[in-house]
């Protein structure tokens, strides 16, 4: 599709230049060469930036669609303002200067964000820290549970190396993996497993690595990735943790996708759950948390949302991929006696999206319980 972009995108604009030259004069076209210049100039920027990903290691997404957007974006601006350029009176010299200004300024702004969201955020991975009233697990200091959500590795990049540099230096108690460990693009390859499951390899906690399966997570994938490894897959099953203070009842429910199954395999769980014991639940989406409300859940790990991965000012997630729609898009929630942590995410989306994060950084989630 990139090729069809790059021999699209000049013919629409000579077309356009055509109609800025026999019908623009005088500052308007000056301003239409202008904007068409500008335009065409960001287009091929967003052409190297997108094409350089792959061979600076990364991120290995298309390129067509995602510059087919941008594309469309830039020329949707620039069309109607020629249009109105060539069909309404000619603008005065000062009111030209002063639109081009701003068709510039967007054009730029634009451009700035395309870097911050493929550059610059998706390798921003930071640490959230959230300590909750639980009982004291251990005697002289809080039970510290790492969760890493939606790995989808591609390739070892920065951010899965930074990744495990901050989880040695956390030194967490336990770790608690969410699902998506692979790209759906490349679950398939030989490559991608083999880096997912050297990532995977490099976890470790006194009291073990624990994992539920996501939603790109066949069973093929799992065996491939976590064969041999010292990582317990809680496969639609109950594995309780004595610690010093007490049980801590960990429920993995495996992701299907189909919404009433789960629910139902979550209350069969729940089932054999003491009363009185502490459960967690780890669960790829949040799509269950109002029915691990209903069933006695503590706390309820998840993922799958990315926090929206694109996220607008004052409006948050653009997308969540979640039943619930933007009602639990990422973070802390609590439903009843159920605390809810909605994890963004460490990797990013595959098929034709971006592979890109806008005011939605990767995070670690590190849950201090106790005192």
């Amino acid at each position: 599709m990139v090729w069809i972009i790059f021999l699209t995108v000049p013919l629409i604009l000579v077309a356009l230049l055509g109609l800025a030259g026999t019908r623009l004069t005088g500052p308007s076209r000056r301003m239409g060469v202008l904007m068409l210049a500008v335009t065409l100039g960001c287009i091929l920027v967003d052409a190297a930036l997108m094409l350089a990903l792959p061979r600076l290691g990364l991120s290995y997404g298309p390129v067509g669609l995602p510059l087919y957007l941008i594309s469309t974006v830039r020329l949707g601006l620039v069309v109607p303002g020629l249009a109105y350029l060539a069909f309404r009176r000619p603008l005065a010299g000062g009111v030209a200067t002063l639109a081009a200004g701003m068709l510039i300024v967007f054009q730029a702004g634009l451009l700035a964000a395309e870097v911050d969201g493929l550059y610059v955020e998706p390798f921003r991975l930071g640490t959230t820290q959230l300590p909750l009233s639980a009982p004291a697990f251990l005697p002289d200091r809080p039970l510290r549970i790492l969760q890493i959500s939606d790995l989808h590795v591609e390739r070892i990049t920065p951010r899965e190396r930074q990744m495990l540099a901050d989880v040695d230096a956390l030194q967490p108690d336990l770790i608690v993996l969410t699902g998506d460990y692979i790209n759906e693009d490349y679950t398939g390859e030989a490559r991608a497993r083999q880096d997912a499951r050297q990532v995977l390899s490099g976890l470790h906690a006194p009291y073990g690595v624990y994992a539920v399966i996501g939603t790109v997570d066949s069973p093929e994938i799992m065996a491939a990735i976590f064969t041999g490894l010292d990582i317990h897959v809680l496969d639609n099953r109950v594995e309780t943790l004595s610690l010093p203070g007490g049980d801590l009842t960990l429920v993995g429910v495996t992701d299907t996708d189909d919404w009433e199954r789960d629910r139902a395999m979550l209350a069969s769980l729940m089932k054999t759950v003491p009363p009185d014991a502490y459960s967690l639940l780890l669960y790829h989406s949040p799509d269950l948390i109002e029915a691990a409300s209903t069933d006695g859940v503590n706390l309820f790990l998840a993922g799958h949302t990315h926090g929206g991965q694109i996220r607008l000012p004052f409006y948050g997630a653009v997308i969540t991929f979640s039943r619930f729609g933007k009602k639990y898009e990422m973070g802390r929630y609590q439903v009843g006696a159920t605390t809810l942590y909605i994890s963004r995410g460490i990797g990013m989306e595959g098929l034709n999206l971006p592979r890109a994060r806008f005011l939605c950084p990767p995070e670690l989630v590190l849950l201090e319980l106790g005192k």
